[in-house]
């Protein structure tokens, strides 16, 4: 897991397999919060959560998980 102190706003949130999956809304929690558009159509309107553990790696202005958008998209929490 890389340090969650290095993703800030904005930052885009992509899967394993290059997938984007999101834009950072902000960290909290030991989660990435994900921008309220940046959902699927069908869930647009609140915020969902990444878990923390599955970043992998935090290189410019993307966040690179370790698991594949479609898997990351199924631990996503909604708030």
């Amino acid at each position: 897991m890389s340090d969650l102190s290095n993703i800030r706003e904005h930052m885009e949130v992509i899967g394993a397999d290059g997938v984007r999956v999101g834009t950072v809304d902000k960290v909290e929690d030991g989660r990435i919060k994900l921008t309220k558009d940046s959902s699927t159509p069908s869930h647009q309107g609140h915020h969902h959560f990444i878990a923390g553990g599955l970043v992998a790696d935090v290189e410019g202005d993307q966040v690179r998980l370790s698991a594949n958008a479609d898997v990351a998209l199924t631990f996503e929490e909604e708030k």
